[in-house]
Parts: structure tokens; sequence; C-alpha cells
């Protein structure tokens, strides 16, 4: 029976919690009551925070009994989820906190699959959440007051999550219902080709885009880690170059992992890899100030990348492609990587785009799965992404 989660340190919180789970049941819901208190243990809950610290690979000790409460927070965060992500009863997850309660639950939250309904009620939901909620869809809401003890509003602000939490769970979506769902990559700069592929397959596909800002392809490879895509075509790798470089919008050092995971049939290619992004002009790092700057937008500053660092990247690119052992095209535009990067554009180039594209091809071991196709071609010219859409659709059905 799927049960919603009522979660927080019931050591602290236990008569809020108790309070927001029984408005929960009233709703004709099932509840859990877990606990991820630190300190002292708590009555009246369902799980333990012993049996959830227990789930830490270091056993319960490494969240219980620490003298450092970052480090007990910490390590009860990382229990949390993993407890989570062992339970296959969850209907919704409802959290209350503040700062080491938050950490805790949103730690755990994160782990579970988009679609399962995440509510954090919070004392610090009128600030940047950012850290907690990463690319994962959890929802916030501010307590208003501090979570000590009930009082008249607190029982209107928990009356209200009580009340979204149960309609969530009592109403699920239907997460991958309908076409099957296929994750792209796109930025400005390469928006033409994109959308002329999303024209081509959105008959047959549920395109999904997402803006290369760091957190659009790392929120892109959670979903195919979830099992939520059916295939990839990443035409935009820009956020290797902010990784690589210091940009402000960068991937991680797992880009490309959730491809090698999944075996996806995944078409890729090198748009935007002529930039690296900085905010506006005064926050570029003066070792960068003499370089080749373009003011996209006044918050926005391009920097070209060099031939060298062209070079750094199509070697990186190509050790993570190395990885993938499902289906894999990746497509080179010899006539440029972005709208920038043409005849008489701000980055045109072709000393660095031959750097990057050699350096690729020399760092893929190719095989009958993995290609390498250059193309003569600009990335947004339309006969590139007819190619990508055949090459997709040529890998798509094996």
């Amino acid at each position: 029976m799927k049960r919603v989660y009522v979660v927080g340190t019931y050591d602290t919180k236990g008569e809020e919690l108790a309070y927001l789970a029984g408005l929960i049941r009233a709703q004709g819901l099932a509840v859990a009551q877990i606990d991820v208190g630190t300190k002292a243990p708590a009555a009246g809950v369902d799980v333990t925070a012993t049996e959830v610290a227990a789930c830490h690979p270091r056993g319960a000790p490494a969240a219980l009994g620490q003298t450092d409460r970052g480090t007990a927070v910490a390590a009860m965060g990382e229990a949390f989820a993993r407890f989570l992500s062992a339970r296959s009863d969850v209907a919704a997850v409802v959290g209350l906190g503040g700062g080491g309660g938050t950490s805790i639950v949103t730690a755990g939250m994160r782990a579970l699959p988009y679609g399962v309904p995440k509510l954090m009620v919070s004392t610090l939901a009128s600030g940047d959440v950012s850290p907690y909620v990463d690319v994962s869809d959890i929802a916030f809401m501010p307590s208003v007051t501090d979570m000590a003890g009930l009082n008249g509003l607190s029982r209107v602000i928990l009356h209200n999550a009580a009340q979204a939490i149960a309609g969530m769970a009592r109403n699920p979506a239907n997460v991958g219902e309908g076409k099957p769902s296929l994750g792209l990559t796109m930025f400005g700069v390469t928006t033409t080709c994109v959308m002329a592929v999303v024209d081509r397959l959105k008959a047959d596909y549920d395109c999904m885009v997402f803006h290369a800002t760091g957190t659009g392809g790392r929120t892109m490879e959670k979903l195919a880690d979830s099992g939520l895509l059916t295939g990839v075509i990443d035409i935009t790798t820009t956020e290797v170059c902010d990784l690589l470089f210091g940009g402000v919008l960068p991937a991680t050092e797992d880009r490309f992992g959730a491809i090698a995971r999944t075996r996806l049939p995944y078409v890729g290619s090198v748009g935007a890899l002529d930039m690296v992004n900085f905010w506006a002009p005064e926050t570029v790092p003066p070792r960068f100030r003499d370089r080749n700057l373009y003011k996209h937008n006044p918050n926005v500053t391009l920097m070209r990348t060099t031939a060298e660092e062209c070079r750094q990247i199509g070697e990186w690119i190509g050790r993570k492609l190395n990885g993938c052992d499902g289906e894999v095209r990746f497509l080179i535009p010899e006539k440029g990587v972005s709208a920038l990067d043409i005849e008489g554009g701000a980055f045109f180039d072709p000393v660095a785009d031959a750097a990057l594209f050699e350096a690729i091809e020399q760092t893929v071991q190719q095989t009958e799965r993995r290609r390498i196709i250059r193309l003569p071609l600009h990335i947004n010219d339309p006969e590139f992404a007819k190619a990508a859409v055949a090459a997709f659709l040529s890998i798509s059905n094996r």
C-alpha cells in the first residue's frame, strides 16, 4: 500500500509533524511517520532515526551520536536518501524543518524519481533554496513562523501543506504516458538546429528540450537515469567548456555518465563548444580580460575558446564517449558549431574548430556502435538537423 511519508526531526519538531500527519490521515490517506533526527530518539513514529541511520554505508553511528552537528546532518541526509531509494511504498513525501531538517529531508527527496510528489515546509523557503532543490522537482512552502510549537499561523500553514500533498498523492500524474520521451539540449546559438530536429520528430516523440546551462544537462541525464527517456539528441554540449575553464554554467564530471549507464540511443554534437559563459563583463576573471569576448546581453558575457582549449575539450568528450557502449553517433559540423561561429561571425575560428574536431576523432575509439560522422555543414544548416534525425532514427530501434 502506498503511503504519504511525513518526515522530519521528531526529536525537535515532533508536535508539528504529528499534527501534519493527522491532517493527512483525515484526508483518508495512509501515512508513515519517519524520524530523521540526530539526537534523542522520538516516540510515536513508524520508522525510527536509528532505522534510517542504519542505511548509511558506515552504519547508524555515522549519523547518530556525533558531536559535530554538521557531520551528523550530512550523514543522516545520505542515509535518508539511501533509505528512500529502497522503498516501494512512497506515494508522496512531505517534510518539515529548519536548516538541518531541510538539508536532511531534501537529500532524500532528491533521490526519488521525477513525478513522485515532494513538498518541503521550511523556514528557509523564502530564500535561495537552489542547493536543496538542485535538479529535482521539490516544491517548497514557507513555514512563515519558526517551527517551535504549534500556533495559530503554523496550524494554517500545515493545514495547507496537508491539503496540497494529499491532493498530489490522491491524483498522481501518469509519468511517461503517451509518446516515448526524447531528451535534447539547446542553447540560443543552436536553437535553429534543435528546433528543426524537434519539428521532424515531434509527431512520434515527446521532445523534452533542456537549456544547456549546467542544470539543464544534469536534469536531462537524471531523467535518463530514471528510465524516463528513450533516447538523447545532445546537440549542445557547451556545458563542458564551463566545467573545464571556469565558466558559470558548468556540467559536472558525470556529464555523459547517464548515457554510459543506460546505453540509451545517443546522437551528440559539438554545439556551442566555441564559448565559455560568464556573467556581466566585470565578472570575467582578470586572466581572461584580453580574450575574444562577446556581450550576449547585459548579464551574460561569452568567451571564445582557443585552439588549445578546444583540444582539451575534444579529448575530454572523447574519453567520456569511450565509456558509452550503447549506440552512439557523434556529428561534427565542419563549417561551425554555433550561430557565432560562422564566416563573418564574432567567434569564427576554423583553426580552433579543427583542433576540436581532430581531438575528438583521435580520442574516440570508433566501433560499429560508436561512430564519429563529419558533415560539410554548419550546425544550424537545415541539412545538419536532417542528418541528426536520420542518425537517431537509424539507431533508435536497434
